[in-house]
């Protein structure tokens, strides 16, 4: 099986974004308010502080659908294989080269084959054309439903896009951040969860929304963006679910001071899942 990208591909050089350590003052040190803005703060300086947004929404869109329930290595080529076939020139594509279009008409067997490589195919290729339909009955065009992710209220945007069938919150949160270029929006992955809840900074038996909630509250808006991407690309390296890398002793992990190792047993060089160890 093909390892995971070296790099987190939302927060890394193909990830898009305005880099913004150099020249914005929203990323300047300072004394962190919080231990979770610590935290980010610190995580910003190993990876990457940048202000994203600016992606297509629709496309964004399709690309967190085929992401869901799997990794960047699975994900990423069937979204590559996606823009192939039905994306502008595509042998699938429609003469205006509108991604939505070409997707809500495909033949959803195709279309699944297509998709194949991001597991649950048939589900996502389902979701897909359905979200193709929705965004092009409600708002016409790609570019109507742009506007309507960058325009309107953060708040009621996520509501409709939970309203999708096949659409939850971390989608939903990962189109307003990328696509909407939200401040104040910390999607919460699996990673995400994992790490809040092992550091404590949210309940060891938090679910994804009250990690979010604990998140948001507790981190400056401008660095949301880049908390989520870099605490990631954190957990890919360092904070495993099963070998985590203060199993290997304080040294081994960059923020060992930070974290409360919910969870975790240095002596038996054990980890569980933090909600187990609140039990």
């Amino acid at each position: 099986m093909p390892e995971e990208p070296a790099e987190n591909i939302s927060g890394g050089p193909a990830g898009g974004g305005t880099d913004g350590a150099a020249d914005d003052p929203a990323f300047a040190p300072g004394e962190a308010a919080t231990r979770a803005e610590a935290v980010v703060d610190e995580l910003g300086e190993m990876y990457w502080q940048k202000a994203y947004g600016g992606q297509d929404a629709f496309e964004c869109l399709v690309r967190t659908i085929l992401s869901q329930n799997t990794s960047d290595v699975a994900s990423q080529p069937a979204h590559d294989s996606l823009m192939v076939r039905y994306g502008e020139g595509g042998a699938a594509a429609t003469p205006d080269g509108d991604l939505a279009p070409a997707l809500a008409t495909a033949d959803r067997d195709e279309l699944a084959e297509t998709i194949s490589s991001a597991g649950l195919y048939n589900r996502k290729s389902e979701v897909i054309q359905q979200a193709a339909e929705w965004v092009l009955d409600g708002y016409g065009t790609e570019g109507g439903f742009d506007a309507f992710v960058r325009e309107e209220e953060p708040d009621a945007v996520r509501e409709t896009l939970l309203s999708v069938d096949g659409v939850g919150p971390k989608t939903a949160d990962c189109v307003l951040l990328f696509a909407g270029g939200r401040g104040g929006v910390f999607p919460v992955d699996t990673h995400v969860h994992r790490i809040a809840r092992r550091m404590g900074l949210a309940p060891a038996d938090a679910d994804h929304e009250e990690v979010r909630e604990a998140i948001e509250a507790a981190v400056p808006p401008e660095k949301c963006g880049f908390g989520h991407t870099a605490m990631i690309q954190f957990g890919r390296e360092y904070c495993s679910a099963r070998k985590p890398a203060c199993l290997d002793g304080p040294e081994a992990c960059p923020l060992y001071d930070r974290c409360d190792r919910v969870g975790i047993d240095e002596l038996d060089g054990e980890a569980v899942d933090p909600a187990e160890a609140a039990d």
